[in-house]
Formats: structure tokens, C-alpha cells, sequence
């Protein structure tokens, strides 16, 4: 009885491994177009959602870093840039 189970599940096996060599059907062929066009669009509303927070945070951190320099003291100024022996 074992045995005949073997056997039937290796011809289940090579029907389904030989089937999609046979057909070769695309996520893209299955979807309608219209819902290929909705994924698409919010694709591109993600990525530009993505680049404009990624913007945001660039905006945030250089104003922090201005700020920064703004407020340090008259120490931490001569420890950073020294006697350069520039008038400015």
C-alpha cells in the first residue's frame, strides 16, 4: 500500500513541474488592465510619497545642523576651527 502511494505522488509531481514549462502565464496577463493601471499609479504615488519624506528628512537634518552652529559657544568655535590665521 505504501508503495502505490510513492508512485502516484511522483506522476502528481511530474505533471505539475511539467505544466508551467507548457504555459507560460503572466500575473500581468491574468490582471485586467485597468486594475494593471490602479498598481501602477499607486506605485508611482508611493514613490513620490517616499522621495518627498526623504526630501523632508534632508530639509530637517541640514536645518538642525545650522542650528547647531548657530548655538554654539564661543569654545566649541575655537576648538573646531582654531588660530587659522585668516581674518575671517
Amino acid at each position: 500500500m505504501g508503495k502505490k502511494r510513492k508512485q502516484q505522488q511522483h506522476t502528481d509531481n511530474s505533471v505539475t513541474a511539467s505544466l508551467p514549462k507548457q504555459e507560460a502565464v503572466t500575473l500581468a496577463d491574468q490582471l485586467g488592465g485597468d486594475v494593471l493601471a490602479k498598481l501602477k499609479a499607486a506605485k508611482q504615488d508611493l514613490t513620490a510619497k517616499e522621495q518627498a519624506a526623504e526630501e523632508e528628512r534632508q530639509a530637517k537634518l541640514a536645518f538642525e545642523r545650522k542650528q547647531r552652529e548657530k548655538n554654539k559657544s564661543f569654545e566649541e568655535l575655537l576648538n573646531e576651527y582654531g588660530d587659522k590665521g585668516t581674518k575671517y
